[in-house]
């Protein structure tokens, strides 16, 4: 049995500091700690109490998938607060999406119906239609080239912006200052993991990946309650809605898809507060567009990083899938000298990246278990490549493209329909972009 016992929060000048309590079995104890810190103004506003309790008890719902991979148990029992039925299957759906490639990596073989039991024991919490809030940005930054164009388009047409960095490090605080602001103008979440789970990972416990921007998604809808910034802009693109999997649900970018960010819109509109607005401002584009946009951006392209291996270094590694992408996706618009130049590693003339250029291309049977475009994309960014580069300069990944593309099936899918949740505004703002 996994239980969620209880949440506390304090209030200090400008930060709120939370912590959870977990147990597994009635025996192990996780206390994982998270702080929110505002910039010097605004204060974080009064009289939401009832609020912050909500959202707070809210992400530890989504914070305690964390600890409860590690064994799996078939029931959770949540004491700090109440879930109706509805709320109940909605976490069930997040839970076993979000947890998809987890499922599939470690061979467990189970159903949305069977994988668990939820039961809950605590109080009910009412939902906030009383704060007022403003028409400014939230804008998460990630590091990688997507929030960067999220934060420079938005900046640039005058919309005043907030960057917010969960666990500040190199490739963020850089994308931020590159922007023309400060670090006086953001709002940091810092977020630990107990290392009472990091030592049963050790010891052999499950562990993989879970639905990060799931629970940043909870953690943006707090910073905007705290300061009253309505909009919460996201960085997540089309290409986050394909399976990781062909013809299966199992996606890792789950909750980046707009299967999540219409869920969970309409999950907080009816259990915490109506007027919030959480959208990915670049939900109408690819990949391709996003580049589009994103190699005119120079002032980012020495600072930016898309790669998980290399974060604690702040580096490019220079030999994953995610660098690979980068560097396929920067050529295609800037030239494969340049791309080289920026990921420090001649990736497309490696025969060692042949396995994931297979994946990313769709040569392979499945795509890699990283936050990449679609097939298309990729494909469409070769072909760019390919054009634009002499036949005697062709690197050793490029002709392997040119041998094997008559294997390839259609995967071209239009996004003109996208669904997204951008008003006029925000679209004309990206349609200047792109033209």
């Amino acid at each position: 049995m996994f239980t969620y016992n209880s949440y506390s929060y304090s209030l200090s000048g400008n930060e709120l500091t939370f912590e959870f309590v977990f147990q597994l079995n009635n025996e192990i104890e996780f206390r994982p700690t998270s702080t929110i810190i505002l910039p010097k103004f605004p204060q974080i506003r009064e009289n939401i109490h009832p609020l912050i309790e909500n959202i707070v008890f809210h992400i530890g719902m989504i914070e305690l998938i964390s600890y409860w991979k590690a064994t799996c148990s078939p029931l959770i029992v949540v004491k700090a607060g109440h879930l109706d039925e509805e709320q109940i299957r909605w976490w069930k759906n997040l839970y076993f999406n979000g947890l998809g490639e987890f499922f599939y990596l470690n061979s467990i073989d189970t159903t949305l119906k069977n994988f668990v039991t939820i039961h809950t024991e605590g109080k009910s919490f009412v939902k906030d239609e009383l704060a007022a809030f403003t028409d400014e940005y939230i804008i998460p930054i990630g590091g990688g080239k997507d929030s960067a164009v999220t934060l420079e388009l938005l900046k640039s047409a005058g919309s005043m912006v907030h960057p917010l960095i969960m666990n500040p490090r190199g490739a963020t605080i850089d994308t931020v200052l590159a922007s023309g602001l400060t670090m006086d103008d953001v709002i940091i979440i810092n977020r630990s993991i107990d290392p009472a789970l990091l030592k049963l990972n050790d010891e052999g416990y499950l562990n993989g990946h879970t639905p990060f921007s799931a629970m940043l998604a909870f953690y943006t809808l707090l910073a905007s309650a705290l300061t009253g910034y309505r909009h919460i802009a996201l960085s997540n693109e089309s290409s986050a809605n394909e399976s990781t999997i062909p013809d299966t649900d199992i996606n890792h970018q789950y909750s980046k898809s707009i299967d999540f960010e219409r869920n969970f819109r309409d999950y907080y509109s009816k259990y915490i507060g109506g007027k919030f607005n959480y959208f990915s401002f670049l939900r109408p584009l690819n990949e391709l567009q996003i580049v589009s946009i994103f190699s005119k951006l120079e002032k980012y392209h020495t600072v930016f990083k898309s790669c998980n291996v290399g974060s604690k270094t702040n580096s490019w590694c220079g030999s994953c899938p995610k660098c690979l992408f980068t560097h396929i996706m920067l050529a295609a618009y800037k030239g494969i000298d340049y791309a080289d130049n920026i990921i420090g590693n001649t990736m497309l003339n490696n025969p060692e990246n042949t396995g994931y250029f297979d994946e990313l291309c769709g040569f392979s049977a499945i795509k890699p278990f990283e936050c990449v475009g679609t097939l298309n994309d990729v494909q469409t960014a070769m072909k760019m490549i390919i054009r634009n580069t002499s036949e005697d300069r062709l690197p050793f990944l490029a002709m392997r493209f040119n041998e094997l593309e008559n294997t390839l099936s259609d995967n071209t899918a239009s996004t003109e329909h996208m669904e997204h949740f951008l008003n006029n505004d925000q679209l004309d703002i990206l349609n200047k972009a792109l033209s």
